[in-house]
C-alpha cells in the first residue's frame, strides 16, 4: 500500500508595507476671489491635481477690517471669515461641476497679509518659515538646463 505524501504546512500570508512615494503630491494653492481668471485658474488646479494626484487648496482672502494703526492688530470677524469660507464653497462647487473631479480639494479663509506673502513668494521673492523645530527657506528653484554635465573634479 502506498503511502500518503507528507503533509506540508499551510502558508501564511504576510502583510506587506505600503512603500511612501518619495516625494508628496503637489499641491496647488488657488486664491478664489470670484473673478473669471480665478475660476479658470482653479479649473485648471483641480484637472491638474486629478492628473498629478495632488490636493487644491481654494482661498479666499479675509480683508482685516479698517482700524487705527496704534491700537493693535484686529482680527476679522467671525461673520466675515464665514461669508468668505462661503465664497470659496461656492466656487469650488461651480469648478466641481465644470471637471468632474472630486475628493482632492479644500477650502480655507485666510488673511490678506498671509496670501500676499504667499504670493510674493511664488512670484520670485524669498520667504522664511520660522517655527519651534526650525527654519525653513521658500525659493523658486533655478530650472535646471539638460545641458553638458562636468565631470567630478572638472
Amino acid at each position: 500500500m502506498p503511502s500518503d505524501p507528507p503533509l506540508e504546512p499551510p502558508v501564511e500570508s504576510i502583510r506587506l508595507v505600503p512603500l511612501l512615494p518619495r516625494r508628496p503630491g503637489p499641491s496647488f494653492l488657488v486664491d478664489v476671489d470670484g473673478s473669471p481668471t480665478c475660476h479658470r485658474a482653479l479649473v485648471w488646479a483641480l484637472r491638474e491635481a486629478a492628473r498629478r494626484e495632488g490636493t487644491v487648496l481654494a482661498v479666499a482672502a479675509v480683508d482685516a477690517p479698517p482700524r487705527d494703526p496704534l491700537s493693535g492688530p484686529e482680527p476679522a470677524g467671525e461673520g466675515t471669515r464665514a461669508a468668505a469660507l462661503a465664497r470659496a464653497d461656492a466656487a469650488v462647487v461651480r469648478a466641481i461641476a465644470e471637471t468632474g473631479v472630486t475628493g482632492r480639494v479644500r477650502t480655507a479663509a485666510v488673511d490678506r497679509p498671509l496670501l500676499d506673502a504667499l504670493g510674493t513668494a511664488g512670484r520670485g521673492g524669498d520667504l522664511v518659515l520660522v517655527g519651534g523645530t526650525g527654519r525653513a527657506l521658500l525659493r523658486p528653484v533655478a530650472p535646471r538646463f539638460p545641458g553638458r554635465r562636468l565631470a567630478h573634479g572638472a
